[in-house]
């Protein structure tokens, strides 16, 4: 007999253990999100935790067999939100984050790329960053990316097109060429590999 078999169905249907379930599947993407949002890791540990916590709290509005992923980055993207209101426009910088920028330099093109884009990432207006990290990060649907943000579809494509936009232009990027090393280093790094 096979185990599912033997397990008590009663249990197998306990929604508060397919809830508890469904949320500790969404917490990588979760935690990814609320990087993301942040731009620190202490951070988004703790807005994971607050959201999980009011998720947890409000569970008995949640509809089993519904979007838990698009639930949990609501109340995480409202609780971001909300903390954000509260801090005003306070500037800290206790975990260094906008002194490591300044004093780190990576040794890969690779990095280099990266820290251009998160650069020019954290420029894009809140609502234009928020949609494409949902869009291409989180690989949400254009429907669930407007259901999370409380807005329509054509408000999130819209906020994708200008996003992605602002940061080809920001990067300036015009074509698959201009990924990876630029055109001084190319034939040196052409030749370490195949000379």
């Amino acid at each position: 007999m096979m185990a599912a078999e033997t397990a008590d169905p009663a249990q197998a249907a306990d929604p508060r253990k397919i809830f508890k379930r469904e949320m500790l599947a969404c917490l990588p993407s979760l935690r990814a999100f609320g990087v993301s949002l942040t731009g620190s890791s202490d951070r988004a540990d703790d807005l994971v935790q607050d959201a999980i916590m009011k998720a947890w709290a409000k569970q008995e509005s949640f509809e089993l067999g519904t979007n838990m992923k698009a639930w949990l980055f609501t109340i995480l993207r409202n609780e971001f939100y909300s903390q954000a209101r509260k801090r005003g426009r306070e500037v800290q910088d206790s975990d260094g984050l906008f002194t490591e920028r300044l004093a780190v330099h990576p040794g890969q093109y690779g990095s280099l790329d990266l820290q251009d884009f998160r650069k020019a990432l954290d420029e894009l207006p809140d609502d234009q960053r928020e949609a494409i990290i949902l869009i291409g990060a989180s690989g949400f649907s254009y429907e669930e990316a407007a259901e999370i943000c409380g807005c329509a579809i054509g408000t999130i494509k819209s906020r994708v097109n200008r996003a992605r936009n602002r940061l080809q232009e920001r990067l300036q990027i015009s074509g698959e060429e201009d990924y990876g090393p630029d055109s001084l280093s190319a034939p040196a790094t052409q030749q370490l590999f195949h000379g």
